[in-house]
């Protein structure tokens, strides 16, 4: 049981190591963050048609994304109404509806009861209109869908606030196509999901940990990232708990491009393939797209918007999370198959199973996890660029992309939800 309120845990330079390992805290942060705020659960090409639905998870609570007859979107707690069955256990797919397995109770895509076996035994018992499945608060920006267990929250618009352009222009690099999931795999890792949730505004490890990486890219790929001296390479505090580090300031935005930069070499064989049935321009910027944006977006609580993937993640125990790393490129003519194949190549390189990056990662939260558990009330730093943290145009805190702002601004939110729970 933890002796401390979570205001005494987080102070702005600093957080107790109590926080990845007390279990009370971590019971409290489900249903005082994650059931209270928006939490991703599906990108709109995962639902691209009518009767597509996959599942998710709001904290621990299982949850069916569904796009239903009319082409709405609906989140569902994937829960029967009758003795609390799961109705679905498949990751997506197609249906008409859901039946559960236990007592075959049928509901339809948008969470209706349809139908109930030998309903003689229910006649003035219930309304079954009283019985649909939960339906969950559910709002789309920029193709990605979030859910809320909070009705009465703000609208998304207001929780993401100085996060949405940067989702737009996160999704330009489908080369003026429209942006798909081409693939994901899922991992886990022994540690608390805030070790993750810091990690990717964490510019300040990037060429320790995956100096490996670095050596097995070409020349032009490890030019572009190294970023660690680049003085326009900074990271923004957006608000409500997001950050956004750019790495590669020049590709903040893909549709601000004077043509002077040099297409990279190793996509030379792409470019004159997709030129044989593709205009220049619209070669040039699905070429220029190839390695992604040039930023990550942390998104509280639970995914990011990284350079070219997006990363969710899940709290499964205080020392447990799982990672769902999702490929995306761009929707388009066959002769953009090249193009995804490439970028699928480029995201097992780093990020997939047997990658540089994901790996190395994955050894590092393990190893904060380890550590904390000596001396639990000890702080874990969060320091780093505070003397130097300015104000830039917008009134966003700012400061260089090797520092702490990102992690400063989750654990501002952390402890202002936590703090009113």
């Amino acid at each position: 049981m933890t002796e401390h309120s979570p205001g005494d845990l987080v102070s702005p330079d600093r957080v107790a190591g109590r926080l990845y390992t007390d279990p009370e805290i971590f019971e409290r942060e489900l249903t005082g963050i994650f059931e209270r705020t928006w939490v991703w659960v599906a990108h709109e090409s995962e639902l691209p048609e009518p009767g597509t639905f996959k599942t998710a998870h709001i904290g621990r609570q299982p949850v069916i994304v569904t796009r239903d007859r009319q082409g709405v979107l609906h989140t569902l707690l994937n829960r029967c109404r009758h003795r609390g069955a799961s109705l679905c256990e498949k990751p997506s797919g197609r249906a008409n509806g859901f039946t559960c397995p236990y007592h075959a109770w049928s509901y339809g895509l948008d969470g209706t009861l349809r139908g109930v076996p030998y309903p003689q035994g229910y006649d003035g018992v219930f309304d079954r209109r009283e019985l649909s499945l939960h339906r969950v608060r559910t709002e789309v920006c920029g193709g990605m869908v979030f859910a809320t267990l909070a009705g009465d929250g703000e609208p998304l618009a207001d929780f993401l606030g100085e996060a949405v352009p940067w989702i737009d222009r996160f999704f330009k690099q489908g080369g003026g196509y429209p942006v798909k999931v081409l693939g994901r795999h899922r991992f886990r890792y022994r540690g608390n999901w805030k070790i993750q949730l810091e990690n990717t505004t964490d510019g300040y490890h990037f060429p320790i940990v995956h100096r490996s990486w670095m050596a097995s890219v070409d020349a032009e790929t490890a030019d572009m990232m190294s970023f660690m001296t680049d003085p326009a390479a900074v990271t923004h505090d957006l608000g409500n708990g997001h950050s956004v580090m750019r790495m590669v300031p020049g590709h903040s935005d893909l549709d601000v491009d004077d043509g002077s930069e040099p297409l990279p070499s190793r996509f030379a064989g792409i470019a004159a393939e997709l030129s044989q049935t593709l205009d220049p321009a619209t070669v040039r910027k699905l070429v220029r797209a190839m390695h992604g944006t040039g930023f990550n977006l942390n998104l509280f609580p639970n995914v990011s918007l990284s350079s070219s993937f997006l990363r969710v993640l899940r709290p499964v125990a205080v020392d447990e999370t799982e990672i769902e790393h999702i490929a995306i490129g761009p929707d388009g003519p066959p002769e953009l198959d090249v193009v995804n194949r490439e970028r699928l190549r480029i995201h097992e390189h780093f990020q997939g199973p047997f990658g540089f990056g994901t790996p190395d990662d994955a050894e590092g939260w393990d190893r904060v996890q380890r550590g904390v558990r000596a001396a639990p009330d000890m702080a874990i730093l969060v320091n780093r660029g505070m003397a130097r943290q300015a104000t830039d145009p917008r009134g966003l805190p700012t400061s260089h992309v090797t520092d702490e702002t990102g992690m400063r601004a989750a654990y501002g939110e952390w402890k202002r939800m936590m703090s009113d729970a």
